[in-house]
């Protein structure tokens, strides 16, 4: 049995309270269970019981046997002076803390059903452990803990964000500038793209905000792509010649180093989604006149953030996907479906990590109101999430189910997630014990 459990049976108080006594046979009221602790120290702090009349307020320390206060070192650790109650699901032998004192221990008994589910919940082999129990969740509780989830993910990407952040000096420019062009590379180059935004200080870009050719001759020559032995077919080819003829200036200028090219992936990529193409796109977003970031910022609404990130690469790219290579005509914008994804993972965390930092409560829910303006994410996660009835209706929720899969049901967290805690405690069909073949 894991202690993990036992924890969740104390903090919901779900065992049978009458079974709790001390030595003597007093029952132990347990007035409140305490603050659930998960860093080192007791399990529990500022917990409160009633024994015999008088109150007791401490901390609470459980494990499955007592041996284990032992074992664990705490009658060694004065940091367990102060546990007033050590709860055990069997109480192989007496302890004591480390002043000697000998503890209060007591078994905690409970409804053995509620282990089995919790077994049988943590070893199925479905991605969703509890897929087929969803729809028996109280939809008001299930709200509440997607808006929690997106809470946490949106706090675990700013966390992210303000590391960013402080290596930039403080320079909220420069920080949304390296955030965005992370999330240009989506997922197969965004290395490479991190790699260049730190090559390239967005300072030297702000120099030639007003000037398309000379940000893109910056991006592409800082990337590597100018080298002459990458693109063979383009040394004829005067857009590329101009690019490498701004670059040789601006890079003497600045002092520039570029990374290098053969970093950047192109097979197994929609041609649309070629780096060239997405050097291009960025550059044009870049070149937004009166700072990119200050704009985002003010955008009222989810479809002016919205325009605001839906750009076209370059005229040169209507006909091309790489340098020197000719292709059908077609014009190169971001697209709906990418213009989403860079939405929901660079600038609306940006727009939030601004908002905590400033104190702005107003501006962290616009940041929220602007995910449940946005289409929900499409991809195998969110498709599981669907066929167990789950359907987000924006990226609201389909960020919170992506937070649910990543952070609980991959690790199989299920007593740290509600709608498993209802699963647990709900008794419903439960496997036979033949059935449970692998105890957690």
């Amino acid at each position: 049995m894991k202690e993990e459990f036992l924890h969740y049976l104390w903090k919901y108080s779900l065992y049978d309270p009458v079974s709790l006594a001390d030595g003597d046979g007093n029952p132990v009221i347990v007035l409140n269970p305490g603050e659930y602790n998960r860093d080192s120290g007791p399990d529990f702090f500022n917990a409160r019981i009633l024994i015999a009349g008088t109150e007791w307020a401490g901390n609470v320390e459980i494990h499955t046997r007592a041996s284990q206060f032992n074992t664990h070192g705490h009658n060694l650790d004065h940091a367990f002076d102060n546990v007033i109650l050590h709860v055990v699901a069997e109480k192989d032998t007496e302890v004591c803390n480390a002043k000697g004192e000998e503890l209060l221990t007591a078994e905690l008994n409970f409804d053995k059903m509620l282990y089995l589910k919790y077994v049988d919940l943590v070893n199925n082999p479905c991605a969703i452990a509890c897929r087929d129990e969803i729809e028996n969740t109280d939809r008001f509780l299930l709200r509440c803990w997607l808006h929690s989830l997106l809470i946490e993910r949106l706090e675990v990407k700013s966390e992210a964000v303000l590391k960013i952040w402080e290596s930039t000096g403080n320079d909220w420019d420069e920080t949304f500038y390296r955030v965005l062009s992370r999330y240009f590379g989506f997922r197969v180059n965004t290395e490479p793209f991190e790699m260049l935004a730190t090559a390239l200080p967005f300072k030297i870009i702000r120099k030639h905000a007003d000037n398309r050719l000379q940000i893109e001759a910056l991006l592409f020559g800082s990337a590597g792509m100018l080298d002459e032995g990458l693109f063979k077919n383009a040394l004829s080819d005067k857009y590329y010649l101009d690019l490498i003829r701004e670059y040789k200036v601006l890079s003497s200028k600045y002092s520039l180093r570029p990374i290098h090219g053969w970093l950047w992936k192109f097979c197994r990529l929609r041609p649309v989604n070629f780096p060239t193409v997405r050097l291009s796109q960025l550059a044009a977003l870049l070149s937004t006149a009166g700072g990119l970031f200050s704009r985002t910022l003010a955008a009222g609404d989810a479809a002016q953030l919205k325009k605001l990130f839906a750009v076209s690469a370059s005229e040169y790219w209507d006909d091309h996907y790489v340098f020197g290579k000719k292709s059908k005509r077609s014009g190169k914008n971001t697209g709906d479906q990418a213009s989403d994804i860079l939405l929901i993972n660079a600038v609306i965390p940006m727009i939030y990590v601004y908002g905590t930092t400033h104190n702005d409560r107003k501006l962290c829910d616009r940041a929220i109101d602007f995910l449940e303006n946005i289409d929900s994410e499409k991809n195998s996660l969110i498709r599981d999430w669907e066929s167990a009835g789950l359907i987000p209706e924006s990226a609201y929720y389909s960020q919170a189910l992506l937070q649910l899969t990543e952070n609980y049901c991959r690790r199989r967290r299920c007593l740290d997630c509600r709608i498993g805690c209802g699963v647990i405690s709900s008794g419903k069909s439960l496997k036979s014990s033949s059935q449970l073949s692998l105890e957690p």
